[in-house]
């Protein structure tokens, strides 16, 4: 505790200043409170013309009546505290509350008037008098609360700002004596932050007061959007009313807040100031619009800070609020206290005991003057003392218990409950302290209090009033997904947005099926959109790039979402499978009609004559040629891949075989009929069995080699095609997929050499011309399949594969076995050996 220097005197002491402070509020007590309020400002009133090319502005002194409730607040927190003797036991707090002005001269006097001018006089004599003051609460904005704090932090007595206080590191390292109640403003930046992102609000504007406070705001928030995806669409400084000297600097002023608001395209607009901003800006506004006409440029959601708050004083009762109509405003989180509310139904004239505030705050709220002899009045215009509180609107005073006046009743309480602890050490005990009754305070390093921020949306109506609507909370401290919550349908939205949040963005969001392309020489919230390229979707808004699908989808026609891709492969429920399979049927028949006659006609000379069992085996591989189409026809299974072009490889090589023995053997069969030829030996079934089984084994070997190493098997093939996944079977080895085919290409070419050369032998025993036309029929398909095969995919593919296969088997059949048959069934005549001998004869 500080003595006060005493001297002996004979008149009171001299040192007061001139100026009388009338706005003060004492009662003693074994310890003090400290408070200094921040109640009356000087607001700009009119303009006068003084013969001068510049106007000069007069400023009157207004009291904001609605922070009259922050001085109750700490006398009635302190009646509590008095009221209850398990936290203070035989001794009583005692308050002392000036007004700051909103001025650093008064302030610091008052500060100092705080400390040393004492209320408790002896005659002549002023002597070792202690005023002993805990602990100072102030003030409500940093400007006031760093004037305090050069005062006070040189004593050390604590002192507890209730309002902003944007403090760097140097200054709270610096003055050790702060202990900031508000919350943390980290806290609130991400509040902004996460309310911003939850409507997409990525280009909007802001305000900030042009002071310390925000200065530091804007250094530390635009790094954040930024970092968030947001921009700022312009930024201005409103600026305090203390560097207005002239009407030249009002239009300035003006012209910084209005003309950003109706050029901008930004429809949210982030407010940063302390408690006289508000004041200021619609001032400004009314200036810029001064018939207040509708203006859809001027309708703006404005996020306002917790430093704010809607106070008007007296001249600014009348004052439309419709341009806040909407707003979302972050408030310190109170909770309601029944006693306080009773405690204000109890104000009315002539206040209480010693309260200097009293008189200005009910002229000035209810417009009224209270009688005096000195002056006569008007009747209506003197203050009856039937007025009451809950009848003023919410801007001149708020019967609920605000966020500034909630800050102040806990740093009372925590002033207490200090003073407790300290008497508790002393006597080695720890006596209860009843019933706790506000947040549980804890500060942090820097000495800033963590707590949660409400989030409440302005509600305006006509008759000058609003009404603070909480839709949320901001707890960075909370669980995930707890830590900011809002209740979008509560929210009621600025006039003409249509009910609904509006947009706030630089350019209209890009569709899906669009991405962003950025703008040169603009901020990246500014782009254009541009159609993602062939093959690439966006399936949300505003991506900035487009992403491929994923390998079983296809982009949709707006290319807007991913279609699954439908699986592809050669069915027998389709017509082109329905088509081949029921031609493969067809030839199967026919196959096993041919192979029927022969066998029923097997001792008729032209079977003899044609080597009965290579033809037998001839026709039963052309019959199973025919049956392995059916392989290829159907979803590709295990068993199905592993089997079919081996199988198709050694049957066909087997029918080839057989063409190649019957070629051979007709030439050998010619030549052994010179006379002196020793082509005897060789003529019989030993050299056709021998042909057919070597060249067969050839192809198996080369078959048992894939199937050991490489076998195919099935396999999805998602590349090939847009919009569908080929069921396919994959070859496993390619080079002895195409050494298999090579080989049959090479039996087919030697069959079609030697037939095309033994072509002009006698027609009785010779099937070399028919062999000719059979071999020209398969080369030919099997030439024209290889870059068919190449061009096509999908079933498609599959189909070209089966169709050779029927195409070239049927030729075959068709070029060799027709005309036999047709001997068979329909000449019969013709089949007899005297007329195969005429025939060689002639």
């Amino acid at each position: 505790m500080l003595p006060m220097v005493c001297k002996v005197k004979t008149s009171k002491c001299q040192a007061e200043d001139s100026i009388p402070i009338t706005h003060e509020w004492y009662q003693p007590g074994d310890f003090l409170i400290g408070g200094i309020a921040s109640l009356t400002i000087y607001l700009i009133h009119e303009l006068t013309f003084n013969g001068h090319p510049s106007q000069k502005l007069s400023e009157v002194p207004q009291l904001m009546t609605k922070f009259y409730q922050h001085i109750l607040a700490l006398v009635f927190a302190v009646s509590e505290i008095n009221e209850n003797p398990k936290i203070l036991s035989n001794v009583t707090l005692g308050f002392h509350i000036y007004d700051s002005y909103y001025d650093a001269k008064m302030t610091y006097r008052t500060t100092l008037d705080l400390l040393f001018k004492s209320h408790r006089y002896f005659p002549n004599y002023e002597c070792d008098l202690q005023k002993n003051v805990m602990a100072v609460i102030g003030g409500l904005d940093s400007d006031v609360s760093f004037y305090m704090a050069n005062i006070l932090h040189l004593y050390k007595i604590p002192q507890l700002p209730y309002g902003s206080l944007p403090l760097k590191e140097k200054d709270a390292t610096q003055l050790s004596s702060l202990f900031h109640m508000a919350p943390k403003a980290s806290h609130q930046y991400m509040g902004i932050i996460w309310l911003l992102q939850h409507f997409g609000w990525t280009w909007v504007g802001l305000f900030a007061a042009d002071d310390d406070g925000g200065e530091l705001f804007l250094q530390v928030l635009e790094p954040l959007l930024s970092q968030n995806g947001i921009c700022l669409a312009f930024k201005e400084r409103i600026i305090h009313r203390e560097h207005i000297n002239s009407f030249h600097d009002i239009i300035g002023v003006v012209s910084n807040v209005y003309v950003p608001l109706i050029n901008s395209k930004a429809s949210a607009i982030i407010l940063y100031g302390e408690s006289f901003t508000v004041p200021s800006l619609i001032t400004l506004l009314l200036i810029g619009n001064p018939r207040h006409k509708e203006n859809t440029s001027l309708m703006k959601v404005w996020v306002m800070t917790a430093q704010l708050d809607f106070a008007l004083s007296g001249l600014q009762r009348t004052w439309d609020l419709e341009y806040f109509h909407g707003a979302i405003v972050f408030k310190r989180h109170s909770n309601e206290l029944l006693e306080l509310h009773k405690f204000l139904q109890d104000i009315k004239p002539p206040g209480k005991h010693g309260d200097g505030f009293f008189k200005d705050f009910w002229e000035q709220a209810f417009d009224c003057i209270f009688p005096n002899a000195l002056e006569p009045m008007n009747v209506s215009d003197t203050c009856t003392g039937q007025e009451r509180l809950e009848s003023l609107p919410g801007p001149v005073f708020e019967m609920r218990m605000t966020g500034h006046s909630y800050t102040i009743y806990n740093a009372v309480c925590a002033v207490a409950h200090a003073l407790h602890s300290i008497y508790a050490f002393r006597s080695n005990h720890r006596p209860k302290v009843g019933r706790k009754r506000g947040e549980t305070i804890s500060f942090t390093n820097g000495r800033g209090m963590g707590a949660s921020l409400d989030i409440m949306n302005m509600v305006t109506f006509p008759n000058k009033s609003f009404q603070m609507v909480k839709i949320g909370n901001v707890d960075p401290s909370g669980a995930e997904g707890k830590d900011f919550m809002i209740q979008e349908d509560m929210i009621v939205w600025p006039r003409g947005f249509n009910e609904g949040p509006p947009l706030s963005l630089c350019t209209d969001r890009c569709k899906p099926g669009d991405q962003k392309k950025r703008r040169e020489g603009e901020k990246f919230c500014c782009y254009d959109c541009v159609p993602c390229p062939e093959g690439k979707i966006t399936g949300q808004e505003d991506m900035e790039d487009c992403i491929r699908c994923p390998e079983d989808q296809y982009p949709s026609m707006e290319r807007d979402r991913c279609v699954p891709k439908r699986l592809s492969f050669l069915s027998y429920q389709e017509p082109l499978g329905i088509g081949l399979t029921a031609i493969t049927l067809s030839f199967l028949l026919i196959t096993s009609f041919v192979l029927a006659i022969f066998v029923m006609h097997n001792n008729t000379p032209i079977v003899k004559a044609n080597n009965r069992d290579t033809t037998y085996t001839l026709l039963v591989s052309l019959l199973l040629c025919f049956l392995c189409s059916l392989l290829f026809i159907g979803q590709p299974r295990k068993m199905t891949c592993f089997i079919q072009q081996s199988a198709f490889s050694i049957i066909f090589s087997v029918a080839v075989s057989c063409v190649l023995a019957k070629t051979i053997t007709v030439v050998v069969a010619f030549m052994a009929t010179k006379p002196g030829s020793n082509m005897r030996k060789w003529v019989g079934k030993r050299l056709t069995n021998s042909i057919v089984l070597s060249c067969s084994l050839i192809e198996a070997a080369i078959c048992i080699v894939w199937l050991a190493t490489s076998p195919p098997f099935p396999d999805l093939d998602t590349r090939s095609l847009t919009r569908e996944i080929i069921a396919q079977c994959n070859e496993g080895s390619v080079l002895l997929f195409y050494i298999s085919l090579g080989y049959m290409g090479i039996l087919s070419f030697i069959s079609l050499t030697v037939a095309f050369l033994a072509r002009k032998l006698p027609d009785s025993f010779n099937e070399a011309k028919f062999i000719t036309f059979s071999m020209l029929v398969f080369c030919s398909v099997w030439l024209s399949f290889i870059p068919t095969y190449l061009s096509t995919k999908g079933k498609y593919m599959v189909a070209v594969e089966v169709f050779s296969i029927l195409a070239s088997s049927a030729g075959i059949l068709a070029c060799i076995f027709s005309p036999k048959c047709y001997i068979i069934v329909l000449r019969p005549d013709l089949n007899k050996r005297n007329q195969l001998i005429r025939r060689k004869n002639q």
